[in-house]
């Protein structure tokens, strides 16, 4: 059996050699290890559904937005979304007709008050027609899902599903953010991670925790060697934080790892991974998001998700959602490891030409420069990363054809994973946070043979499609084989609310390392 299983997998590699070139950072098979692959798509019908643009983070004035929501709805439709939920500070979202639909009035007062909130609401009622001269309905459909019907500027008529109850909870809070979705579930008063996963969890709804890299200051790390480093004392306490309350509270389906442009999160995919390293063991999947966390127009198609339904319902979206069976998508990328890492497979398989390479180069020169101005003292001791490279124009549109995954297989016999791609470059393979292959993704399809990969495989293998239309990343399919790595117990403590300070106390010393280095050196 194994060695019929072996020659499969070298047969199917074979065959797939002029569209698919893996360069694996490892090498080595051996045919003693049987892999079964737990596959978040696995009930996917690829023939029968069609991928939903989604947006599930994005604000208004009714908190701290700079656009009104009859603006951000706008936006959303001219740029192709086909669900959205409208998730302000503290509001739950009760519909698109008025504001009296949410409750709205503590939150856009006391931001009011403060200067924090950009004039006066305005929701859409029954029908009307946006300022660029589009016009809408708001209707309901038979499955008591709200709907805004569009007619857009080429004719094209299409119907975007409000995704219910959309919320940013913890509004009262030192940025302890934590997404939900279907369940009527807010607390404005002072709150933390662990108020807001139990509360939604009790109502049942489901959550992610947001953008992770602001609460623990990663954002401010030059390096992904910085972040999230076990070795210092506030991220040890932050990882083991976010993994119990991961563990604890399922409700909570992961984290937003690539949001608002990747300033801020550009490693948390590096946090993603350690996570799923703790709980891929023991069969407990941790999925991420991309989302824009819109405040301002320009940033509404920054990041989303596509969610591949056989039809456009919230109850479908919720399936999806909890089940792992969706791509998150973003145009942007702020990370000088991975970029370095596509440029330098985009120079290995397609050469220097073209707009996309000169982007990425750009973008990678820029962060080398950073780096290197903070260790020689030319830049100050707490001078950030550089910006992210961003595949949108300056009003957030996308001009180019889009990167997308069509399709996900897996094969316990052959012990292969595929992934259908169009208009896709590469195919990078990530396991335990490590690249293990790039993979040129010539004629849309990308295969990974664990076989290939024995001995540096853990439990979860996930992947990533690069190309014009910027990076889709899959979920994580776990691993099972005789030998995989055994659960641990990971103890936690919570120092709610003021933990917070801990991120500021790291980023001075760290920033004082620097400068007394800068000083004697």
């Amino acid at each position: 059996m194994r060695y019929t299983k072996k020659i499969l997998c070298v047969l199917l590699c074979a065959a797939l050699l002029c569209g698919s070139a893996a360069v694996p950072a490892f090498g080595g098979s051996d045919a003693g290890v049987d892999y079964t692959v737990v596959n978040p798509y696995a009930d996917v019908d690829w023939d029968a559904v069609r991928q939903y643009k989604t947006a599930l983070h994005t604000h208004t004035n009714a908190s701290d937005g700079d656009i009104t929501l009859r603006q951000s709805l706008e936006t959303h439709a001219l740029q192709g979304f086909d669900l959205v939920a409208t998730t302000d500070h503290g509001i739950n979202n009760g519909g698109w007709k008025s504001a009296d639909e949410s409750d709205y009035k503590f939150i856009h007062t006391a931001l009011k008050t403060l200067g924090r909130s950009e004039g006066d609401l305005d929701y859409l009622g029954e029908s009307g027609t946006f300022a660029g001269g589009v016009p809408y309905t708001l209707t309901e459909g038979v499955n008591g899902d709200d709907y805004l019907h569009v007619t857009l500027p080429d004719g094209t008529e299409k119907d975007i599903l409000r995704v219910p109850h959309g919320i940013e909870n913890n509004a009262v809070s030192i940025n302890a953010h934590v997404n939900s979705w279907f369940v009527e579930y807010h607390d404005n008063t002072i709150t933390d991670y662990t108020d807001a996963l139990r509360g939604v969890s009790k109502a049942g709804g489901i959550c992610v925790i947001n953008h992770p890299g602001e609460y623990t200051k990663a954002k401010e790390d030059l390096t992904s060697d910085e972040a999230y480093d076990l070795n210092n004392w506030a991220y040890r306490y932050y990882i083991n934080r976010f993994y119990g309350l991961l563990q604890r509270y399922p409700a909570c389906i992961g984290i937003d790892m690539n949001s608002k442009g990747d300033s801020r999160t550009r490693y948390d995919r590096k946090l993603w991974d350690i996570l799923l390293q703790r709980s891929a063991p023991e069969s407990r999947n941790i999925f991420a998001i991309c989302s824009s966390d819109a405040h301002q127009s320009d940033k509404i198609n920054t990041g989303y998700v596509r969610l591949p339904l056989e039809e456009q319902t919230s109850a479908a979206a919720r399936k999806a959602l909890e089940s792992g069976a969706f791509f998150s998508c973003s145009y942007c990328n702020g990370n000088r490891e991975e970029l370095a890492n596509i440029l330098e497979y985009l120079e290995k398989y397609f050469g220097t030409e073209g707009t996309l390479y000169a982007q990425v180069a750009e973008t990678v020169d820029a962060m080398h420069a950073r780096v290197e101005g903070v260790e020689n003292g030319t830049l100050k001791p707490d001078a950030g990363p550089a910006d992210p490279l961003r595949l949108v124009d300056k009003d957030g549109f996308f001009h180019g054809t889009e990167t997308v995954i069509t399709a996900v297989e897996t094969d316990d016999a052959a012990d292969t994973i595929t992934v259908r791609t169009d208009n896709a470059l590469l195919v990078r393979w990530i396991a335990d946070g490590q690249v293990i292959a790039v993979t040129r993704a010539d004629g849309g399809t990308s295969t990974l043979c664990l076989d290939d990969y024995t001995g540096k495989l853990g439990a979860y293998v996930r992947a990533e499609a690069f190309g014009e239309g910027g990076t889709v990343y899959t979920q994580p399919f776990l691993l099972r084989y005789d030998g995989q790595p055994k659960q641990q117990n990971y103890p936690y403590f919570a120092v709610p609310v003021i933990d917070a300070l801990f991120a500021s106390i790291r980023t001075l010393a760290a920033a004082a390392g620097r400068w007394l280095r800068n000083l004697f050196h």
